[in-house]
């Protein structure tokens, strides 16, 4: 990395990323890696300054203050435009919730479990697109996949104005899943691809966040559209629920459909910056990892994602918070209204509560992006979580498990983009990078499968089922991130000792470049 001092010189030049060099990797102060001249087999080209404070060569060099300046034009663009496409996608599929208490639950005849069902069938598919997902996205591009995603299930958020049945809402469902499956990981790998590796969190957590302000937005955005008076068709009348589904899909298509003329294929293809700064975009990626980014998604990239032990932490982590936060988007709504509240109320209470959630999970971003460290903040705030699930599980007094909504929705949320953000910081390469962040969403999904079956209308006001899952949930992910940042010490210290220098050996140029993080001198962020 180069130094952050004023006015100091950060270069590449492409002729030491030959592996022929005689160079070793080592780390600067950051755990990035850097390169010095002792051993064959480079994998970065990313370097600490000389002792005049800069570098050049004599193929291209920029000042720090540029590199700033190109970050923050990246950050008005690719931050704003990730976090509306997820706040979108997380609002059509929320907005089942904020549905059911305007009438759906009674026109559709959604007794028993049926609800349960629906949210149920989102999940299911959800979970089996999201790898296919990205690798198609790693072939076809960003910059029309992705918008062609969002138009999607923005006219399946349209198709469900109109279904008239139980079976149609479940197979609008479907439809749903298949469409947004690739939404979480392939935004989550387009913004790997513009950002390095110690810049990621802050960004992955603000775009993640949406998911917190499409339920403060959701919530009033529903009650605007539930007041729409009935309009249509004698044979369909559109009207409140109904309103809910058929505009929210209109302003997400609409949004699909402008999405390709500002998004980006590339850093070297940004059409907000000059010729200058898309080579400055480019290059310190280059020298942040050495890799292709263009590079072709193969089998063993896909074996090393499955078995990275951190992946594995990762997954499971992300499993136990979307139990959290999948199961508190969805029924937030119903445990409001069944503390005794109207509809009306209840959806415009579910606001406050992902308002600081949001506030709360961008600060906390903010700060392991400055401190460089995961595990220690998603361990920290699970106590939060674990005080409102406690709450909510023995306390009886409507504004104290009020309360409780708010200390979970403070601590769990931070947790998606702590774990996915983790698991992107510790996979090396953009084929690996690709099909972690697949990996680890699709496992982690599976957790909002079973969010959809905690709370059942039969135990309704209390749930105590539900919310002793959710306690347990807690408990686990405060368990699995001590165990993280145990592991990754472990790992890095091993490393240090010379325990993976191994890996070298007999292996050519292009296989040591492409070890990704199973190279000595990778160092996982704790």
């Amino acid at each position: 990395m180069a130094s952050h001092d004023s006015g100091k010189i950060v270069s590449r030049d492409d002729e030491k990323m030959v592996a022929s060099q005689p160079e070793k990797i080592v780390y600067g102060h950051d755990g990035m890696m850097v390169a010095s001249q002792e051993k064959p087999g480079i994998l970065y080209d990313e370097r600490v300054g000389d002792s005049n404070g800069s570098e050049s060569t004599d193929e291209f060099t920029w000042t720090v203050e540029e590199e700033t300046a190109v970050r923050r034009k990246l950050d008005k663009v690719i931050v704003p435009l990730t976090t509306f496409l997820y706040l979108l996608c997380f609002l059509d599929r929320a907005n089942v919730g904020n549905a059911r208490i305007q009438g759906m639950g009674t026109d559709l005849n959604l007794v028993g479990v049926r609800f349960n069902w629906v949210t149920s069938i989102f999940y299911i598919i959800y979970m089996f697109v999201e790898v296919p997902s990205n690798i198609l996205l790693k072939i076809i591009g960003p910059k029309y996949y992705l918008p062609l995603l969002v138009c999607g299930f923005g006219f399946v958020s349209v198709c469900t104005a109109f279904v008239k049945t139980f079976s149609g809402l479940l197979t609008a469902r479907a439809f749903l899943g298949i469409f947004e499956g690739g939404v979480m990981p392939g935004l989550a790998f387009f913004i790997t691809c513009f950002y390095k590796r110690e810049e990621l969190l802050l960004r992955v957590g603000i775009y993640v966040s949406a998911a917190s302000m499409a339920g403060a937005f959701g919530g009033l955005l529903a009650t605007a559209l539930a007041r729409i008076p009935p309009w249509g068709v004698s044979t369909m009348v559109i009207h409140t629920w109904r309103n809910i589904f058929f505009f929210e899909g209109i302003i997400t298509m609409l949004a699909g459909l402008g999405a390709p003329f500002l998004m980006p294929t590339t850093p070297a293809e940004c059409w907000f910056l000059n010729e200058r700064e898309r080579r400055i975009a480019f290059e310190r990626l280059v020298m942040k990892n050495g890799a292709d980014e263009n590079e072709q998604v193969e089998f063993h990239h896909v074996t090393r994602s499955i078995f990275n032990i951190n992946n594995y932490i990762c997954a499971l982590g992300f499993f136990l918070i979307n139990i959290t936060v999948q199961g508190i988007s969805l029924f937030m709504p119903t445990i409001l209204k069944d503390l005794g509240w109207t509809a009306t109320k209840a959806q415009l209470y579910t606001v406050p509560p992902y308002v600081c959630a949001c506030c709360v999970a961008i600060a906390v971003a903010f700060v392991s992006d400055k401190t460089n460290r995961r595990g220690i903040y998603l361990a920290g705030f699970t106590f939060l979580a674990i005080a409102g699930f406690s709450i909510l599980r023995w306390a009886t007094d409507p504004n104290v498990r009020y309360a409780g909504v708010f200390l979970i929705t403070l601590g769990a949320f931070p947790g998606g983009p702590g774990f996915l953000s983790w698991a992107m910081n510790n996979a090396s390469g953009p084929a690996i990078r690709a099909v972690s962040g697949a990996y680890v969403v699709t496992l982690g999904t599976a957790g909002g499968v079973l969010a959809t079956w905690t709370y059942v209308s039969k135990e309704a006001p209390k749930y105590p089922t539900g919310h002793t899952i959710n306690l347990a949930g807690q408990i686990g992910v405060l368990v699995l991130s001590l165990a993280g940042i145990a592991y990754c010490k472990w790992e890095n210290r091993q490393r240090n000792l010379g325990k993976r220098d191994h890996r070298l050996n007999g292996r050519s140029a292009r296989e040591i470049k492409d070890l990704g993080y199973r190279h000595p001198e990778f160092r996982y962020i704790t």
